[in-house]
């Protein structure tokens, strides 16, 4: 594996510095679907015990990012175009609520920090970096959820959002994907701008549809190239 980044001992707990910083690199594509995660090499590329892995390894099982295997152990979970239909349809109801809510209860300062945002997702899309766009939509929602003031639609996407961030590259990769995507972002400010919940509302399931349709379609490609390869 390349690089090591080893734990520093500070007061976040050992588990959690080693949650997020695994978690960073399967979202990351450095560990692929299906790749298994093996411990030692882990421990010694954190610097952490066995048990500090182990428990981090179940805490990613829960957020659906790992999956135990009989016989194989922990496995970085693979999505299927079942499962992953189902997770937007879940994404599309929940965001468009919390836009609702946005426009109904965010301040002024709550708006103009999401055309910030958003002013920020269009200069990442200028760039080439999967990385640098997926932080400023990320950057976006965490404001989009600020706004919303609803911790439970907040904890419920987090893990969503995990899973999703599997296909998300995908998604971003299809053909005029990054234009598109940026119109739909641009479709709710203007909503909410204008105080109207329902507008907002269908303007972010409008864009949750468009994401699904494109990591979908591109998923399908995949399955098809290593289908042709196998």
């Amino acid at each position: 594996m390349s690089g090591s980044r080893q734990i520093a001992r500070v007061a976040a707990p050992l588990r959690m510095q080693v949650v997020e910083l695994l978690r960073e690199l399967i979202l990351g594509g450095e560990f692929e679907p299906g790749e298994r995660l093996v411990e030692a090499p882990l421990c010694q590329r954190f610097g952490v015990s066995r048990t500090v892995v182990r428990e981090a390894i179940r805490q990613l099982e829960t957020e659906g990012l790992v999956t135990i295997l009989a016989n194989r152990g922990p496995v970085v979970s693979t999505l299927t175009p079942a499962d992953a239909r189902a997770l937007y349809e879940v994404r599309g109801a929940l965001e468009g609520l919390a836009g609702a809510l946005f426009a109904q209860r965010a301040g002024e300062d709550q708006r103009a920090r999401l055309r910030a945002a958003l002013a920020a997702v269009s200069a990442a899309y200028q760039q080439g970096d999967l990385q640098v766009r997926l932080a400023a939509k990320d950057a976006f929602y965490d404001v989009l959820l600020d706004g919303a003031d609803n911790s439970i639609i907040r904890s419920t996407l987090r893990g969503i959002h995990a899973r999703v961030q599997l296909l998300r590259g995908l998604s971003m990769q299809a053909p005029g994907r990054a234009g598109e995507s940026l119109s739909e972002l641009a479709a709710i400010v203007d909503a909410v701008e204008r105080w109207d919940p329902e507008g907002a509302r269908l303007a972010c399931e409008g864009h949750v549809k468009e994401a699904a349709a494109a990591a979908l379609g591109m998923l399908s490609q995949v399955d098809v190239s290593e289908s042709a390869t196998s």
